[in-house]
């Protein structure tokens, strides 16, 4: 599964810790405050998150991207020490022609 993790840390000491773990977890830098793994299972993520819960405080803000998790897309969110979670999932119909990006 790809998952992309944007972090938006409190403070410098949870930053630290969340770039260690996220490096430990095998997430590569690709922007200032996005790191992303193509190679990773459903259960390390759920052990990522209780890592990162452990590391982090009411002040830092993590957004996880994660696709395909049971064929949707799903955005889990850590703000205020609470996690929230949407699932989106394709609509049932083809793509019809005013979909598609124009052509210049």
């Amino acid at each position: 599964m790809f998952v992309s993790v944007i972090v938006e840390p409190g403070g410098m000491d949870s930053a630290k810790s969340l770039v260690n773990i996220l490096t430990m977890y095998g997430f590569k830098k690709i922007q200032r405050s996005c790191w992303e793994c193509m190679s990773i299972n459903e259960e390390t993520v759920s052990s990522l998150k209780k890592d990162v819960d452990r590391v982090t405080d009411y002040y830092d803000k993590i957004r996880m991207y994660q696709f395909p998790v049971n064929g949707l897309f799903v955005i889990t969110e850590l703000k205020q020490k609470k996690w929230k979670k949407a699932q989106f999932k394709a609509p049932d119909r083809p793509a019809s022609p005013s979909d598609r990006a124009p052509k210049y």
